[in-house]
């Protein structure tokens, strides 16, 4: 039986740099033991005070764009220069069985043996929004590590997706050459959120069609951002041949050097309404009279309407 490691020790680990404690404390949070939440949750409230200082940066893109080339090979860019690089990597987990491949790690082999890189594939469970439940809770933890740079890479592109952007500071489209049809299909919300816009694979017999997206990408932006003080650059960029890269990092810089950090009062405010949902919902599956109430209406003894204020009511008078 393993033995469980204490507040103490994770704190210590942490404040370490030991990888193998920021592993594991990952786990802790991700756990849905109830035994695990209260360690977790004295963890999280305890590093705090050192969170803040790395560029927490959203990664989305449509499949086959090549995010994880991407990531692995600018993660390596980085690292170069002497930076700590953490990748958070969602997973999409199957409706059916529920596992998920988790195959991020073995696409960024090289990144993910780098003694300054950190990478994490995380399944995302039922979780809506591109992200894992605890997504945030592990930013949180790579950041009081001390990694400069960490991102978030989301399971795909959707309209869902631009939850990220509430947990991260900066977010990142890929696309790629060719993507005119795909623009028509974006919904408008993610490119809305964007602020950096990287046109991926543009390289070879893709130069072209690679310029082409880049200018109807900047046409785009132009009409959907016209009011936002940060206007999204966009870049072609060949992750491939590592072409684009410092154009990339010195727009990243740019991002950060205009960012407002009370920004991210408004993450904060986002966080406290999930965490009270997930309380809500916890409270109501261990209540007593939840599964007597369901059944009630699934037999049509009771409306829906009358069961949440039933439920509702109970779980006050349970307070």
């Amino acid at each position: 039986m393993k033995k469980e490691l204490s507040l103490e020790e994770y704190l210590s680990g942490l404040k370490g740099k030991d990888l193998s404690i920021l592993a594991k404390a990952i786990t802790l949070v991700e756990s849905k033991k109830e035994a695990h939440k209260k360690l977790a949750s004295e963890l999280i409230q305890a590093i705090l005070p050192e969170t803040g200082n790395a560029k927490r940066i959203g990664i989305s893109g449509t499949p086959g764009v090549g995010k994880s080339t991407f990531l692995e090979n600018f993660g390596m860019f980085l690292v170069d220069q002497g930076k700590r690089v953490a990748v958070l990597a969602v997973d999409p987990t199957s409706q059916v069985t529920g596992g998920s491949i988790l195959g991020d790690k073995t696409r960024m082999a090289k990144l993910s043996s780098h003694a300054d890189a950190f990478v994490r594939p995380t399944p995302n469970g039922p979780t809506l929004g591109g992200v894992a439940a605890k997504t945030r809770e592990a930013m949180l933890l790579c950041d009081a590590f001390g990694f400069d740079y960490i991102f978030v890479e989301t399971v795909g592109v959707g309209q869902s997706e631009i939850s990220v952007s509430h947990i991260v500071d900066m977010f990142i489209l890929l696309m790629q050459p060719g993507s005119g049809d795909e623009l028509q299909g974006i919904k408008r919300g993610i490119l809305e959120v964007s602020d950096l816009v990287i046109v991926n694979k543009s390289d070879g017999a893709h130069e072209a069609t690679a310029k082409i997206a880049q200018h109807d990408f900047k046409k785009s932006l132009e009409v959907l951002q016209d009011k936002r003080k940060w206007q999204c650059p966009v870049v072609r960029c060949s992750s491939v041949f590592k072409k684009g890269f410092r154009e990339v990092d010195d727009y990243i810089d740019d991002f950060f050097d205009q960012y407002d950090t009370n920004l991210r009062s408004a993450q904060i405010k986002v966080w406290l309404e999930e965490l009270l949902k997930d309380k809500f919902q916890s409270a109501l599956k261990n209540y007593s009279a939840f599964e007597e109430t369901v059944t009630a209406v699934q037999k049509g003894k009771l409306q829906p309407i009358e069961a949440v204020e039933s439920l509702y009511k109970g779980l006050l008078k349970n307070d």
